[in-house]
């Protein structure tokens, strides 16, 4: 319980912190959020709690929002960059590193979207994770652009922290039913619009 206890209190003081700084908060709150994508330490819940509560609703959602896709796929964009190519000539010979990694380069758009969609899922594994693969560059977009929504509608709307999740089973019920809703819209617009068969002939 130290840790919960310890985790709490600085929450509440970079939340004081950043309510505080008057006209920066919103400014500060979303580089908060896009720097998330790579510092998984750096607690979501807070940054956008302080949007909303600065901008507005709406306007804290969609700023929100678009930050951690922006955020995202600007890390995603630098593993793919800077060590895809060097990750790649490593494991030629290893294996089960190619099994993991042609796993990864085989997730359905849903699925990618579904492991994106889910809350306690630390951004930067996941843009690492797709930003070493061979993944195609839209296919991550696209379902940022889809599961990020998830994202932002938990931490804005339910209005909780992770460890307030870990400790409340109702709350635990709802992520679960949210990341379901997530995960049947990503199945409909992949049968939509063939998305993986499309996605299949991209790199």
């Amino acid at each position: 319980m130290a840790i919960f206890e310890t985790l709490n209190n600085l929450n509440e003081v970079l939340n004081q912190f950043l309510l505080n700084a008057g006209i920066w908060a919103p400014l500060l709150s979303s580089i908060g959020i896009i720097l998330e994508g790579i510092f998984a330490f750096l607690p979501m819940f807070v940054f956008v709690t302080v949007n909303l509560l600065t901008l507005g609703d709406i306007l804290g959602s969609i700023v929100s929002y678009f930050c951690t896709v922006a955020g995202n796929f600007l890390i995603f964009t630098l593993w793919r960059i800077g060590l895809s190519p060097l990750f790649n000539k490593k494991i030629k010979n290893k294996n089960k590193l190619n099994k993991l990694m042609k796993l990864i380069n085989n997730l359905s758009f849903s699925k990618l979207v579904l492991i994106i969609s889910i809350p306690l899922t630390p951004s930067f594994f996941v843009n690492l994770a797709a930003g070493l693969s061979k993944m195609p560059r839209k296919k991550y977009l696209y379902a940022l652009l889809l599961g990020k929504i998830c994202i932002i509608l938990f931490w804005g709307v339910l209005g909780t922290s992770l460890i307030d999740c870990l400790k409340n089973p109702l709350i635990l019920i709802k992520v679960v039913l949210m990341i379901l809703v997530c995960n049947l819209i990503g199945k409909l617009i992949n049968k939509k619009f063939n998305l993986d068969d499309i996605f299949s002939n991209q790199k």
